[in-house]
């Protein structure tokens, strides 16, 4: 289980707006996570694009929110929360954010070839593949 702090603090949930438990985090997203948490999901990943941002949330969606500071939909913060779920196991596991990265963005033969990112982005149950991989690799299992 990855420790929900983890989650919290890649999400810029801290301070005043912390997440001290599972549920939490929870009501945090189904709140609706700030606009900001998914700017810096789009920074830890893909730092170089620009464009990232617009395969969680659609562009003008994205401006509309972010125009009138209103919050993630639920199922938005849901995407998001997966893409930090799985960011923080792949920064442990390869012990840096470019390693990390590199893995996330190359093809996968135990994803049939498909980028880790990708599986991620699609739906809970490819976050869960690739969490599985990526604890095959930390406690030494074929990966």
């Amino acid at each position: 289980m990855l420790a929900i702090a983890n989650v919290a603090d890649v999400l810029g949930l801290t301070g005043r707006e912390g997440v001290r438990s599972p549920f939490g985090l929870i009501t945090r997203i189904e709140n609706g996570l700030p606009v900001e948490a998914l700017d810096r999901i789009a920074r830890l990943f893909a730092p170089a694009d620009s464009q990232f941002k617009y395969r969680l949330v659609p562009k003008a969606t994205y401006d509309r929110r972010k125009r009138g500071a209103v919050r993630l939909s639920s199922e938005e913060g849901m995407r998001v929360a997966r893409l930090a779920r799985v960011w923080n196991l792949a920064v442990e596991v390869w012990g840096s954010e470019d390693e990390a990265r590199d893995f996330l963005f190359r093809p996968h033969a135990m994803l049939e070839d498909r980028r880790p990112v990708d599986v991620v982005i699609q739906n809970e149950i490819g976050a869960e593949l690739v969490l599985e991989v990526l604890q095959g690799l930390k406690y030494g299992s074929a990966a």
